[in-house]
């Protein structure tokens, strides 16, 4: 078992997120972690070279925050977070905005591991670290929509862009409501 270490994604650790996402074809195929980021800057959605692009300038600008799992120099995971103003797309937003509760102080919407480093319960370790990024930087209200796969049958890990409910409730989330099939709101206090 190796002793995971959590970075926060910045400009000193750019080249090893980069390095990750190359591995794995730019992620859904060249998504770049810009998806929840869609309205924010230049270049996203357009193209691979688009999005690597305008997530850099993002990381640059501290406009980007994650949580890095490294496993000695390489990334090997992450979960994304930030504010609903950083970021602002999440799926089913139509129906996540009609019920009207107040906005989280941040969310988490993207948890990545690489594929070598499946099936090792790095979803939790990045969940976690996430966590402590936000503690660190004043905490707040913690909000993710992870997937509900009870009674369902199982799903790639692929599919699972942000881990699972159970995940979540180890981490101490509370279940608030689904969102969309098979999608969750999940909400914990992080101080």
């Amino acid at each position: 078992m190796s002793d995971w270490e959590i970075r926060p994604l910045d400009p000193s650790t750019w080249e090893a997120f980069a390095a990750l996402v190359v591995k794995h074809n730019g992620i859904f195929g060249g998504c770049w972690c810009t998806y929840f980021h869609q309205g924010m800057c230049e270049g996203l959605g357009e193209s691979y070279e688009g999005n690597r692009a305008a997530k850099e300038r993002l990381v640059r600008a501290g406009q980007t925050h994650a949580a890095l799992v490294f496993d000695g120099d390489a990334a090997v995971g992450w979960a994304e977070f930030g504010s609903p103003d950083e970021l602002p797309n999440i799926h089913h937003r139509k129906q996540y905005d009609a019920v009207g509760d107040p906005p989280p102080d941040y969310r988490i919407t993207c948890i990545f591991v690489d594929r070598d480093y499946r099936r090792r319960g790095l979803v939790s370790v990045a969940l976690q670290g996430a966590l402590d990024l936000i503690a660190t930087a004043g905490g707040g209200v913690v909000e993710g929509y992870p997937h509900d796969t009870a009674g369902q049958k199982r799903k790639s890990s692929s599919f699972l862009y942000n881990g699972t409910r159970a995940v979540y409730e180890r981490a101490g989330f509370t279940f608030v409501r689904t969102k969309g099939k098979g999608n969750t709101v999940m909400r914990t206090v992080v101080g």
